[in-house]
């Protein structure tokens, strides 16, 4: 996976569960919308790395 597509993944997840944490205080149902967000966006960037991973790899140098 790409240094930049890392990067977005991370920060985008990061910023998930921030947003989860500061909705506890205000409204628990949209502290778990945020928090299952963010655990579902970082398995989908684990998704797109072994993707790609998969695919670099199957064509032979």
């Amino acid at each position: 996976m790409s240094k930049g597509l890392s990067l977005w993944f991370a920060v985008s997840s990061i910023m998930l569960l921030l947003f989860c944490a500061i909705a506890i205080s205000h409204s628990a149902w949209l502290a778990v919308l945020l928090g299952v967000l963010g655990v579902a966006n970082i398995g989908w960037g684990f998704v797109i790395k072994a993707k790609r991973e998969r695919r670099s790899s199957n064509y032979p140098a």
